[in-house]
């Protein structure tokens, strides 16, 4: 075997490595691509998989369909959200289409319009007071007979009512058939007996016949001044009249009038001519129309209504007085081009008239609040005054979620025009950094409770079983029952004995009592139950303070817990305290009993 010389190994080394790094890199290469391809294949299979997402809670990410283990809602396919760089406006809020699904918003564009106005009336059919005649004793005297026996007899003009035997009226036959003899000689005489008897209702033919028969009647005939029915009899055979006393009253009833009850804010819309279609309760399945002929200037200051009258011909007499009628007037405003919006899109508070504003131009649908000024109310709708532009677009379903999710999430709202975060969580920063003013001014100085006095506690304890009754309420969606328990709430609650307090824990108190009795108040006067509701949970926050500061003491429960629900008010959450753990949602009712989770305890 020959040795090899130095020059020979080196070339070989050198070689030998060249070689093994162009291996490296090949099979390498190779190695990788095939790893690259592998992953690809991976991704495409992975992007191909549908993942299932809950509409409320989209933290939920499941790889098949079923129910969201928070709310039970059935879970949808998840779509990727095309993110789009959008200037949001100050106080504007944003939902998602689910959410607005879910509150049963609906939006209505402003327009111009007639205002029309259907207005319901009811009255009763009075007798015309035109023809209303009250016969009254012109001279004195003894009823010697009478032709009208009873009220509700009809008579014709002319017709005798009653005979009467009077000194006085003997006297004054005596004096005209004594001036009938200088009839010639003294005219003025004369006729100044004859006026005489004239004055006392006597008839010219009745004059006529004592003249020709020179001699005196004693007893004389009260004579119908008017065809009609008698509706009052003041006098019996027998009877001693004096000058002035009332002896009958005959009223026709041929033509009666028909008196409607209008309220004010209605009588904008009242004009004389407008006519009106009613019926007659006891006249069923007859229909009378009628214009307006007067509407009376003055309002009746205890009912607040003013007396619209129609008049109708009554030959068969059928209508009579104190009928009840129901009649419908409609009517239109002479102004055609006021902006009209539905009653629905309007909130209450106050003085104040508020709506929702849909913001144009955004991808993802948002609302903006805004105050306005409303003219008179036009059946379903208002005539706006200001504050809308003809074409923008408002919130007419769903406007109390609209509001409950601002003032949760701090905007401008109904109850919050300035904005400002509300706490949702005693104690928890809202997101910004801050703490709502009351936990700010109760944070530094905490309450020993021990301290806080047993008699104090069981008044509070009283409160919050009320407040219970309240929450079982919600959870049945009974508005009536509602309103009920908030009562019984706010009755607990001024019983409460506040100077059992001293120095910060009064003021504290003070201030949370208020807001308590507020929003009790706000859930017993506003109407509809997304409106109650946002008042319940400020009660919910409020109480928990309390319980939290001065803690309570109740003989029908030991334990409290504060319970939470993260899609009440388009989900920006609310809370509620129950006396189990048992979740019975106050904020949905049937349709999302169990939503929600226990937060903490309280003993």
């Amino acid at each position: 075997m020959k040795y090899l010389d130095k020059k020979t190994l080196i070339t070989g080394a050198i070689t030998l490595v060249i070689g093994l790094g162009l291996g490296w890199a090949v099979f390498s290469g190779s190695s990788q691509q095939k790893d690259k391809k592998q992953t690809e294949a991976a991704e495409h299979n992975h992007a191909g998989e549908t993942v299932w997402t809950c509409s409320m809670h989209p933290q939920i990410r499941m790889d098949k369909p079923g129910k969201c283990p928070i709310c039970g809602m059935d879970l949808i396919p998840l779509e990727e959200e095309k993110k789009t760089e959008e200037s949001s406006l100050p106080g504007e809020i944003k939902m998602t289409q689910s959410a607005i699904a879910l509150a049963n918003i609906e939006t209505v564009t402003v327009k111009k319009g007639i205002p029309e106005k259907t207005i319901y009336l009811l009255g009763t059919v009075k007798p015309d007071e035109r023809n209303i005649a009250e016969l009254t004793a012109r001279f004195g005297g003894r009823i010697e007979k009478l032709y009208v026996n009873f009220t509700g007899q009809n008579v014709r003009k002319g017709e005798k009512l009653a005979t009467i035997y009077s000194p006085e009226l003997i006297a004054a036959q005596r004096e005209l058939l004594e001036a009938t003899k200088y009839k010639s000689s003294n005219p003025a005489f004369y006729k100044s007996a004859r006026t005489k008897l004239k004055l006392w209702d006597l008839t010219d033919a009745q004059i006529d016949d004592l003249e020709n028969r020179e001699k005196v009647q004693h007893y004389f005939d009260l004579l119908s001044p008017i065809s009609g029915t008698v509706t009052k009899r003041d006098v019996a055979i027998g009877d001693y009249v004096k000058t002035g006393s009332s002896m009958f009253e005959v009223i026709n009833l041929k033509k009666v009038w028909v008196m409607f009850d209008a309220y004010e804010n209605d009588l904008p819309w009242i004009k004389t001519g407008d006519e009106i279609d009613f019926t007659i309760q006891s006249l069923p399945g007859k229909s009378y129309k009628a214009k307006v002929k007067y509407i009376d200037p003055f309002i009746d200051p205890k009912t607040r209504v003013a007396k619209v009258r129609v008049e109708l011909d009554n030959p068969k007499l059928i209508l009579k007085p104190e009928m009840y009628a129901a009649g419908i007037l409609k009517s239109e405003m002479q102004q055609t081009n006021d902006l009209l919006i539905p009653k629905s899109a309007i909130l209450w508070t106050g003085k104040r008239a508020v709506v929702y504003v849909k913001v144009p131009g955004r991808s993802q649908p948002a609302f903006i609040y805004r105050e306005i000024v409303l003219g008179p109310e036009a059946g379903n709708f208002y005539v706006v005054s200001s504050g809308l532009k003809e074409g923008e677009v408002i919130a007419m379903n769903g406007v109390f979620n609209i509001d409950a999710a601002a003032q949760l999430a701090g905007k401008p709202s109904m109850m919050n025009p300035q904005g400002g975060k509300v706490n949702t969580m005693p104690g928890m920063d809202m997101g910004n950094g801050s703490e709502d003013m009351d936990t700010q001014e109760s944070a530094p100085k905490k309450t020993d409770n021990a301290k806080v006095p047993m008699d104090f506690k069981m008044q509070l304890g009283k409160v919050m079983d009320e407040y219970l009754k309240l929450k079982d309420a919600f959870v049945k969606s009974d508005e009536n029952s509602v309103e009920a328990a908030a009562q019984k709430t706010l009755d607990a609650l001024d019983k409460v004995d506040m100077t059992l307090l001293k120095g910060n824990d009064h003021n504290q108190w003070m201030k949370l009592e208020k807001s308590v009795r507020d929003n009790l108040k706000g859930i017993i006067q506003m109407k509809g139950m997304e409106m109650k509701r946002s008042h319940f949970s400020i009660v919910s926050d409020k109480l928990t303070k309390v319980i939290e500061r001065f803690g309570v003491h109740s003989n029908e429960t030991s334990t409290l817990y504060l319970e939470f629900c993260p899609m009440a008010f388009n989900n920006q959450g609310a809370y509620w305290i129950s006396e189990t753990k048992e979740i019975k949602n106050p904020y949905f009712g049937d349709a999302m009993l169990t939503c929600g989770e226990v937060k903490k305890s309280f003993r």
